[in-house]
């Protein structure tokens, strides 16, 4: 999977950072790639503190829950925008060129009456002449 990385979205350590629990009393081994601000890191929980682990799995889950349902509000959000945007212009055009059509048929029936009641009044005059 090779996403970019998005710095709007934190990382875990960012997330656990105000929120971390007791100090490890047994010494836990260090990961294999330790992120680069180990001081910001929160501490453990003991390896067989179970209560503390759920704990700890239960804020994490709630502040990665909080942090992403944001994120996806203002996503979601922009997605309605932009689809209401579409919807929008299409009916605009849509009903631009109905009345256009509307208009111009309206005009062109308006006209022809007025060329045809001219006509007529020019017929009767022209009989009255004679």
């Amino acid at each position: 999977m090779n996403q970019a990385f998005d710095a709007s979205i934190p990382v875990l350590t960012e997330v656990m950072r105000d929120d971390a629990p007791a100090p490890v009393p047994a010494p836990v081994p260090a990961p294999a790639a330790a992120p680069a601000n180990d001081a910001d890191a929160p501490a453990l929980p003991a390896l067989d503190d179970a209560g503390a682990w759920d704990a700890l799995e239960r804020r994490l889950s709630e502040r990665v829950l909080h942090q992403l349902s944001s994120r996806v509000d203002f996503v979601l959000e922009q997605r309605i925008k932009d689809s209401i945007h579409e919807v929008l212009n299409h009916a605009l055009h849509s009903l631009t060129v109905e009345i256009r059509e509307g208009l111009h048929d309206t005009i062109g029936k308006i006209v022809s009456r007025a060329v045809q009641q001219e006509i007529t009044h020019l017929q009767a005059n022209s009989s009255r002449r004679k």
